[in-house]
């Protein structure tokens, strides 16, 4: 094929915040990452609660945590300060003020 140009290689990890805007996902999109974010985290941080603990939703500045056991919620209630420093820090993470905690009925 001589004469044809081609496309400069992109990475798809670079397309998937325009291809999101275009098809308007980018809330769904901004909610996975803040999850993937806070799963993170919490597994870096209170390593006991990893995998026991879900980000559910942002509303507003505050964090909607569910939680598998009332200890890992107090755990994640005595960490919060810290917890949302490094929230707010971190890439797909965002600033928030507070970390609302339920635990889930078995």
């Amino acid at each position: 094929m001589t004469g044809s140009r081609r496309r400069p290689l992109e990475r798809i990890g670079d397309l998937i915040p325009e291809a999101a805007r275009r098809l308007g996902l980018n809330e769904e999109l901004r909610l996975a990452r803040a999850m993937t974010t806070w799963a993170a985290i919490v597994e870096e941080r209170v390593p006991p609660a990893a995998g026991a603990s879900r980000l559910l939703r942002v509303d507003g500045f505050a964090l909607v945590v569910e939680t598998d056991h009332p200890i890992v919620a107090q755990e994640i209630r005595l960490r919060a300060p810290e917890l949302l420093a490094a929230f707010a820090a971190a890439p797909g993470g965002l600033p928030a003020h507070e970390v609302r905690l339920s635990v889930r009925r078995a």
